[in-house]
């Protein structure tokens, strides 16, 4: 095999526009917001922090994650062309689960950042050096890109397939297994047990820290004190249980209906509209954020 072809959303001829003007909307919304979250948190002196610097890998990954997948569902619908090579549909689908992988070490590691922020305010300085920041954002994308390797190997030893059309926009492991005639066991086995190893994980360091903040929360004797405890990680908590439901309600629906149509709008909504909405979450709700717009805004006027 030297090519594949994606089918995309040929399955809904009829909307094909509509998904096309729907998908190149929200990713200049995403681009555009994560790209600004970045300049700011890059150019602005007083986000020169440990969860600002979190907030700009999470950028940086959700840019990363969307040009990935997206790109090929523009050159679908402006060119024509749905060919995909077989070694650029492996490196699209390493590069894609890995960030994907990421995101969600990324996620923990702010967690910790806020846990320390509510839990250990006096030593807050002192812990989340910016060594500190440094090296677990280095652990995160190591870890991401690590997991994923053994997977992306497995795959290409797969010599024999039934078909070279794959259903679906990107090159999804799920997708290429359906067409392949060799034995998927091994592959399977490691998207099973790896695959739950790293979501018990990353879930168990991004919500564990939770435990111990709100615990610190209701210890708080002021009304107002509680809430600007909570305010403070408010954003970060809407983000991560709209990042791991959405992950969740896929696979929970593909293992429950196999429906294609559904895996490919949850895809979607994974790789583009979740994306475009961390930067909003983000701005909407943070005065640091939005004071440092403001500041950009009259430096230029």
């Amino acid at each position: 095999m030297t090519e594949f072809i994606l089918r995309g959303f040929s399955d809904v001829p009829r909307l094909q526009f509509l998904f096309f003007l729907l998908v190149l909307l929200i990713y200049f919304i995403t681009f555009g917001g994560n790209i600004t979250t970045l300049l700011l948190v890059c150019l602005n002196s007083h986000l020169h922090t440990s969860m600002y610097f979190f907030l700009a890998n999470l950028s940086m990954l959700d840019m990363s994650c969307s040009t990935t997948t997206l790109h090929k569902i523009f050159t679908m619908f402006l060119f024509k062309d749905r060919s995909m090579s077989y070694v650029s549909c492996l490196a699209q689908f390493y590069i894609f689960c890995s960030l994907t992988g990421d995101q969600f070490w990324i996620l923990a590691a702010m967690s910790y950042d806020r846990y320390v922020a509510i839990c250990r305010p006096l030593y807050y300085h002192m812990i989340m050096s910016w060594r500190c920041c440094v090296l677990l954002a280095f652990v995160c994308w190591v870890l991401g890109f690590l997991e994923i390797l053994p997977l992306a190997v497995m795959l290409s030893r797969f010599t024999c397939y039934k078909s070279n059309e794959i259903d679906h926009f990107f090159c999804d492991v799920t997708a290429l297994s359906e067409i392949t005639c060799n034995d998927k066991t091994a592959v399977e086995l490691y998207i099973y047990t790896v695959g739950l190893s790293h979501l018990s994980a990353s879930f168990s360091f991004t919500f564990i820290p939770y435990v111990y903040i709100i615990s610190c929360i209701l210890r708080i004797s002021s009304g107002a004190g509680r809430l600007k405890a909570f305010y403070t990680c408010s954003s970060h908590i809407v983000v991560v249980l709209m990042f791991h439901m959405a992950i969740l309600l896929q696979y929970v629906i593909l293992v429950l209906t196999n429906s294609k149509i559904s895996n490919k709008i949850f895809a979607l909504l994974n790789t583009a509209f979740i994306p475009m909405l961390n930067p909003l979450i983000y701005s909407l709700k943070n005065n640091d954020v939005k004071l440092a717009l403001q500041r950009m805004f009259r430096k230029k006027n």
